[in-house]
């Protein structure tokens, strides 16, 4: 029987959402616990620098209170910090620390090294389709 694209579409976004919550608990301990807004932002400034706290938000589709918030909580865990923005000195940058790199780096590795042991589980003709799938996946969004 063949499945609609409902039900194909809702079976995609659990098997997506159960692999991100596995890929996730793979985080070392207590970084799990950091909300996807936190690691979003530690990600984007990692790849970007420093941003003020409207870029962040606007970035992440969040209102600035709550990237306030959480940005908040990266500062008292010592993984970001702010820095007087160096034309307006009514703002503040805020920067990923080293430790806040360093982290991110762990993190990064933990969760790669889960998904490739967990692919060479699979067969090859899985591991094809698997890859293929990703590629699919990767140009459906890039063309919405």
């Amino acid at each position: 029987m063949k499945r609609s694209n409902a039900t194909a579409a809702e079976d995609l976004t659990l098997a997506i959402g159960l692999l991100l919550r596995r890929m996730r608990a793979e985080a070392p301990t207590g970084l799990h616990e950091l909300s996807w807004t936190q690691m979003a932002v530690l990600s984007r400034l990692e790849k970007n620098g420093p941003a003020t706290m409207a870029d962040l938000a606007r970035a992440e589709g969040v209102k600035p209170q709550s990237m306030g918030t959480a940005v908040a909580l990266l500062e008292q865990l010592d993984l970001v910090e702010r820095k007087v923005h160096p034309t307006d000195g009514r703002q503040f940058n805020i920067k990923v620390t080293s430790k806040g790199l360093a982290m991110r780096k762990r993190t990064k590795e933990a969760k790669q090294r889960w998904l490739s042991e967990a692919i060479a589980k699979l067969e090859k003709e899985e591991q094809a389709t698997l890859f293929k799938a990703g590629e699919i996946i990767k140009r459906m969004v890039e063309l919405s």
